[in-house]
């Protein structure tokens, strides 16, 4: 018997709800919802994997698409199983794939880790950093009550910081100074969530240049490569991209293209884990900085996310996380922050312990709250805004 065959998966929709409102340039969100992936072998190893879930299609692919085709493959073959739901047709329709698939791989590689003893950092080149800068994630409309959150943020430990603007251009640069003002020289980035017209990005930036940003990140529409290579070159803060790079190929393109200085990369959004390293190395060949972007991690994802931090070298970037705004966990281990870093796990697999209980607790079996405004019926985000 082939011990590392994948012999069954299940998943779950879980739903945490967060402490309070966050607001965005899509609207608004009061929970997190993932999908949660378990996957036992037919030599009785189980392994965990979490994914984003913002829309409906994604648990539709998995129980239709990667699931089944999971089956015909072993915990260590994750290159195998991407490419095979590509093949199944989904080389046309990438983006729709890869929250779906990253669940599954992710437990692939926790039930390949936990199957040698081995921490997953462990099995991609090995330890570089033991701990991970975790950035305070500031979003709010007001201008006020994001500089409010950030002085707690700095009182708990964070050293750098990032502000969501892109809801109006009139809060854009309010917004900005408050938190600057709140942190003082600390390391501050923006995120417009491409909500910014190329005329628009030239001017804000413009004005944004007394606040010393890190870098804004995804100023303009998320397919607009070019546009944002000749926003680079038209103007001295640094732009990093996030929507524009979900892909393998989206990352090769925005470095073939020269459009961004700084790239912030998800697993869930690349389709796995292992797509992510990739990534990573394609970026490090041309000498740029890489993060890992937020949608609400729970502990399984928080705890690859710090796997990938741990043996990726140019991933020496604060990686944001909403960590702090969850009002509750699926894993029993939690995440402490030291110095403005959470620590990297080092047991077997992903390193952490699901919490079964909570993760009924948790379950729902519907989307709720990812995008829209239930507060303004009717409103839609358009991208880009203004």
């Amino acid at each position: 018997m082939d011990d590392l065959r994948i012999a069954s998966v299940r998943h779950w929709l879980v739903r945490v709800p967060f402490r309070k409102l966050i607001e965005w340039g899509s609207g608004t969100r009061s929970g997190a919802t993932r999908l949660v992936v378990r996957i036992e072998t037919a030599g009785g190893v189980v392994g965990w994997g979490e994914s984003i879930c913002l829309l409906d299609a994604i648990p539709a692919v998995l129980e239709r698409i990667v699931a089944p085709l999971a089956l015909q493959h072993r915990a260590d073959e994750a290159e195998a199983l991407h490419r095979h739901v590509l093949g199944a047709g989904y080389y046309h329709h990438k983006r729709a794939a890869v929250m779906a698939m990253a669940a599954v791989e992710m437990a692939m590689w926790d039930a390949l880790g936990r199957a040698t003893g081995r921490p997953l950092h462990a099995l991609w080149g090995g330890r570089f950093r033991e701990k991970a800068e975790m950035v305070a994630y500031l979003l709010a409309a007001d201008p006020g009550a994001a500089a409010e959150t950030a002085a707690e943020f700095l009182r708990q430990g964070h050293r750098s910081f990032k502000v969501k603007i892109g809801m109006s251009e009139a809060t854009d640069i309010p917004l900005v100074r408050a938190v600057r003002e709140a942190v003082g020289d600390a390391p501050l980035r923006a995120d417009v969530n491409g909500a910014w017209t190329p005329g628009t990005a030239r001017r804000q930036l413009h004005k944004l240049l007394p606040y010393d940003l890190a870098w804004v990140e995804q100023p303009l529409e998320l397919d607009d490569l070019l546009g944002h290579a000749e926003l680079r070159r038209a103007q001295p803060v640094p732009i990093a991209l996030d929507e524009s790079a979900y892909t393998l190929q989206d990352v090769g393109n925005i470095v073939r293209m020269g459009a961004a200085d700084v790239v912030l990369l998800d697993p869930h959004e690349a389709g796995g884990l292992w797509p992510v390293v990739k990534q990573a190395a394609i970026c490090e060949s041309a000498g740029i900085p890489v993060t890992l972007h937020s949608g609400g991690e729970l502990g399984l994802s928080q705890s690859a996310y710090l796997h990938l931090a741990a043996s990726i070298p140019n991933m020496s970037l604060s990686i944001d996380t909403e960590h702090t705004y969850l009002g509750g966990d699926i894993v029993a281990e939690r995440f402490t922050l030291e110095e403005g870093c959470f620590r990297v796990p080092t047991g077997p697999g992903l390193g952490v312990t699901v919490d079964e209980d909570a993760l009924r607790r948790f379950s729902v079996e519907r989307i709720e709250g990812a995008y829209l405004d239930p507060a303004r019926p009717g409103w839609f985000p358009l991208k880009p805004a203004y």
